[in-house]
């Protein structure tokens, strides 16, 4: 069959969008790609003015149409779906091609996507949370379809000596700075704690964490070698600070870290325990005392670690990488699930609605 995926392409290193383009690729489909966030005004001044932003989204969006009735594809998948309007929705389906959203970030209330999303054929979501938000604005056919890895890029990195010393760390952190995350790393920075990632550069002087900030922006290619360096890999998971936002997805970096065989100690995100066994393929904590105690538990127990870490690799490369969430989507459509409609061997999806979300897994 032939796909169209709609995503943003970041121009330094490879992503979500990527990562699905080419699992899309692995299964046999034909690919048409499109960049959904290819403005024709700049940035600085869209933000000026409301009105030169709609004018460039309106753009995008006919540029969307012209590429599907060029292409014909037989399915449209939109990622993240913020930029892709209610009109070319209805578009598409007038064409005759149904397209089917797969959110990418926990959805605001007040963002444009709830008024859009009952316009997709289907409504696959990263998180269970924008399940439960969707469901109350009236929408009917979701999914909940997590994140996943990439195995031939999220993979055991093999380090020769001067690198693995200039990157080995006892813990490590890959991600961007928010509150919450400084308060509780500060509670572990004794340990032997590395962070990686933007916006560390906003810690007041005398924070005891400027001493543990060791680089900003990095792509994959170097966070792959972070985690092969690392005895711990620490996943703490966004929070909105509106508090009636509930964020309970698993972060793509869950899957990755994971599958590059790292181990990982992760807080308590509802989404990422109803994957995986705490104590079998990750561990978790509950607060930053917990995360101290957990963290220097692990750092004496090396050979519990290995364990956790092979089983961890084993179980995201069984069940959650992206050509297995693809064909979980395309069974859930009634589309074929490779190209040549034989499959690729990956175990049938069982997708998850209503309460009982928690309860099941995709496996």
């Amino acid at each position: 069959m032939r796909l169209l995926v709609s995503g943003h392409h970041n121009p330094h290193f490879v992503t979500i969008t990527e990562y699905i383009e080419r699992a899309v690729r692995s299964l046999g489909h034909r690919l048409v790609v499109f960049e959904d966030r290819r403005h024709l005004i700049p940035g600085r001044l869209r933000r000026r003015w409301a009105l030169l932003q709609r004018i460039s989204v309106a753009a995008i969006n006919r540029a969307l149409v012209r590429l599907v009735e060029r292409s014909r594809p037989d399915l449209v998948l939109v990622t993240g779906g913020h930029r892709i309007t209610r009109h070319t929705l209805e578009a598409l389906s007038r064409r005759g091609i149904p397209a089917v959203l797969w959110t990418t970030d926990p959805p605001r209330p007040s963002a444009g996507l709830p008024q859009t999303a009952r316009f997709y054929h289907a409504v696959f979501c990263q998180g269970s949370e924008a399940v439960q938000l969707l469901r109350a604005q009236g929408i009917a056919d979701l999914h909940w379809l997590p994140m996943a890895c990439d195995p031939e890029i999220h993979r055991p990195a093999v380090l020769d000596e001067e690198t693995r010393r200039g990157l080995g760390t006892p813990v490590a952190f890959v991600g961007s700075f928010y509150p919450r995350r400084a308060e509780l790393l500060r509670r572990v920075a004794h340990c032997g704690l590395s962070i990686w990632g933007p916006g560390w550069d906003r810690l007041a002087p005398g924070d005891p964490l400027r001493c543990c900030v060791r680089g900003a922006g990095i792509g994959p290619a170097h966070w792959v070698r972070i985690y092969a360096a690392a005895e711990v890999v620490l996943s703490i998971h966004y929070r909105s600070e509106d508090e009636r936002i509930p964020v309970y997805q698993a972060s793509p970096r869950v899957f990755e870290a994971l599958a590059c065989g790292a181990f990982l100690l992760t807080d308590r995100q509802p989404d990422v325990l109803a994957l995986f066994r705490e104590g079998v393929h990750l561990a978790a904590f509950s607060d930053g005392h917990d995360l101290e105690r957990r963290i220097l538990h692990y750092l004496d127990h090396p050979a519990e670690r290995r364990r956790i870490a092979a089983a961890g690799r084993g179980e995201v490369l069984r069940h959650h990488t992206y050509a297995h969430r693809i064909e979980q989507m395309l069974a859930r459509l009634n589309f074929p699930e490779s190209g040549n409609s034989e499959g690729c061997g990956a175990k049938p999806a069982s997708f998850c609605r209503g309460d009982g979300l928690r309860a099941r897994s995709l496996s």
